[in-house]
């Protein structure tokens, strides 16, 4: 009996063993992703997770990696003059169903991301600039724009292309349902679960070399505790957005490497600018307010005074992110190094609320989203302690993404969080979608949930974007840090910082931005 028992227990070991050396050894990787998927339609909502999985099938003309510009489906670009770009095309790029590509499809492409039917989160305020776009031949794109615009190549760095000749009859259904999957990326579609899975083969004639990865499971897990339990099963091989508790558990995980990096992604409180009542917003008897508190800039700064961002960094997200006191990190392009460290000052808040007529404060109610942020909720609570604590009596409302993005769009809430990606590495990427006045006809404010709306910082987004000059074009952006910051638009929190986690065997290396995609895994090297 001894015998035999030591012979099953060996017997399990090798199996074990050989399922492991299988996967360590296997061309398929499995990748379990936080952010919800809105529609595997390139271009509907600029939203994380849709532009995780676009990468894997939809190219960019121009390519932001690392804070560089790099060749993409162009090969190279330059000014003709202040209002005209050339783009010279890669040859012999072909859509997945060998269709060959031209510049017809980048006319087809701009002209169609500027106005998807059914978008909650536009790519139009990247297109805002263009006036017209003419192919003079297959592989010449000329774009001309309305005013000067420097930054058009790193605009056009955030569009997927997709094909004319299949998108021309396809709405967003049918990308949804793989009739219209025909991109040219480095994978191509085989099936798509709404709420589960993106699955994905190799796609082999890529321009740009054949992936070591001849499938993908790309799954959706949004639970942080879920994902980790999956990669220590060895469900899946690779997790983002690593929750901040369980990094001491994977680090010390004989199987697993975490790769943690410093981010972009700032997590913002967007109060509402709505005139009249709200109804997340009354008296302590529980009456809707005849007037909005946050349009007073006293009251929005009491309640940014309210919070200790560093008890939030050190206990909420146990050191995985930065206090931060403007939407860019430091060392970026735009981040203003001048704009102070906004201090935890309840005394001065408690002064500010009673001087713009609320000695006895108010209650409010926060919406967050409970399957898009890591630690969201959390941190909301954490906030609403603090606010309650000077007056600003506050409750929590969790809610899934997919009410939660249609109502904040429509600023139906008093405040709500945002944890916005700043994917350009620059300040310029924000003033587009979350600070300039709300125009949908221009594509601008798409993610101003609050719909704040300073002329100022809209006099600054217009005159960065025509200015060619990289030193007056930082300052602009930096002085529109500074107007931002003291009329309180929007409540900093923290910089994020990336974490993921894989199986031994694999690295992740990040591009510019947070996004998880199987190009950024590869075999480590023995």
């Amino acid at each position: 009996m001894k015998r035999f028992l030591l012979s099953s227990l060996a017997a399990a070991l090798l199996v074990t063993s050989a399922a492991a050396s299988a996967q360590a050894n296997s061309s398929t990787l499995r990748i379990a992703f936080a952010d919800p998927l809105s529609s595997i339609d390139p271009q509907l909502n600029n939203h994380a997770g849709d532009r995780s999985v676009s990468l894997h099938f939809w190219d960019l003309l121009v390519e932001n990696k690392w804070n560089k510009l790099q060749p993409g489906l162009a090969v190279s670009w330059k000014a003709l003059d202040p209002k005209t770009w050339e783009f010279k095309l890669r040859p012999n790029v072909k859509w997945h169903d060998g269709q060959p590509f031209t510049a017809a499809d980048l006319i087809y492409s701009y002209q169609r991301a500027r106005n998807v039917p059914g978008s909650v989160a536009t790519y139009a305020g990247y297109l805002r600039t263009i006036d017209t776009m003419s192919a003079p031949d297959p592989l010449t794109l000329v774009v001309k724009t309305k005013i000067p615009n420097p930054d058009l190549p790193l605009n056009l760095a955030s569009v997927h292309i997709v094909s004319k000749h299949v998108g021309e009859k396809s709405n967003t259904d049918d990308y949804n349902a793989g009739r219209a999957m025909v991109g040219t990326g480095p994978f191509k579609y085989v099936s798509y679960t709404p709420g589960d899975r993106v699955e994905m083969v190799r796609n082999d004639n890529y321009w740009g070399g054949k992936s070591e990865w001849e499938k993908v499971d790309y799954r959706y897990i949004n639970n942080g505790a879920a994902r980790t339990a999956a990669l220590l099963a060895g469900d899946v091989d690779v997790i983002d957005k690593v929750p901040a508790s369980d990094i001491p558990r994977l680090k010390k995980a004989p199987n697993v490497t975490v790769y943690p990096y410093p981010g972009l992604r700032v997590m913002l409180l967007q109060p509402s600018f709505r005139e009249g009542t709200n109804q997340y917003i009354t008296d302590n008897a529980g009456k809707p307010l005849a007037k909005n508190p946050l349009l007073d800039v006293r009251v929005r700064r009491a309640l940014s005074l309210a919070i200790s961002r560093e008890a939030i960094v050190s206990r909420i997200m146990q050191g995985a992110a930065s206090v931060a006191n403007q939407w860019m990190p430091k060392d970026t392009f735009g981040y203003n190094p001048d704009v102070k460290d906004i201090p935890f000052d309840a005394a001065q808040a408690k002064k500010l609320l009673a001087e713009a007529g609320f000695p006895e404060g108010f209650k409010l109610t926060m919406h967050v989203p409970n399957d898009r942020y890591p630690q969201g909720p959390e941190t909301a609570q954490a906030v609403a302690q603090f606010w309650t604590r000077i007056g600003v009596k506050t409750q929590v409302e969790v809610v899934p993404w997919a009410v939660y993005s249609g109502r904040a769009n429509k600023n139906e809430y008093a405040m709500t969080m945002l944890a916005w990606g700043n994917g350009t590495g620059e300040a310029s990427y924000a003033l587009v979608n979350v600070l300039a006045t709300v125009d949908a006809k221009k594509g601008l404010g798409a993610s101003n949930w609050g719909h704040y709306s300073n002329p100022a910082i809209d006099k600054a987004l217009d005159a960065s974007t025509a200015e060619f000059d990289e030193g007056k074009r930082e300052a602009i952006l930096r002085q529109s840090v500074k107007v931002e910051t003291d009329d309180v638009g929007t409540i900093p929190l923290y910089h994020y910082q990336n974490i993921w986690a894989a199986r031994k065997g694999l690295k992740v290396t990040p591009f510019t931005s947070d996004r998880t995609v199987a190009m950024q895994v590869t075999k480590a090297a023995k």
